[in-house]
């Protein structure tokens, strides 16, 4: 019986250890457990939840990345369209200014021609007239009054 009751002091107290693990060890440890399970659940969530905002992310970041670009263009285009305008604009007034300055120009020619007309016309009136009185003064022959003429005529 000894053995018997060395067994059965045993069993006794692996059945009390058991039930104090199970009242007071074994509680703690599936709360711990379960905590645990829930802590790693919600950091998959958060894992996941972090990966498709990252994606989410990227996609508004590469969005945004040709929307820049896109507007740089427009941008570029309308600088390139506003420079044409410019050198269009310059060459038109240029253009414009030129034919003011050759007009201009112009004028002062025909009006310098018209002020030498005026004034050989003047000299030419002149010489006649003194070739004239010349002519009635000396009351000379045809053939001196042909000289004479033919050397006004020479002199002009």
């Amino acid at each position: 019986m000894n053995l018997n009751a060395t067994m059965l002091g045993q069993a006794i107290s692996f059945v009390i250890f058991v039930w104090l693990c199970m009242k007071y060890v074994w509680p703690p440890l599936t709360a711990l457990i379960e905590q645990r399970q829930r802590d790693i659940a919600e950091g998959l969530i958060h894992t996941e939840n972090a990966s498709k905002e990252l994606e989410l992310a990227k996609a508004n970041g590469e969005k945004l990345l040709d929307d820049a670009k896109k507007s740089a263009n427009e941008l570029v285009e309308q600088g390139n369209k506003r420079r044409a305008q410019i050198i269009e604009d310059a060459q038109a007034e240029g253009e414009k200014e030129k034919a003011r300055i050759i007009a201009q120009g112009q004028a002062e020619v025909e009006s310098d021609r018209n002020r030498l007309r005026q004034e050989l016309r003047a000299e030419i009136s002149d010489m006649v007239i003194e070739t004239a009185q010349k002519l009635i003064a000396r009351n000379l022959d045809t053939d001196a009054n042909r000289d004479l003429v033919n050397k006004l005529i020479k002199d002009m």
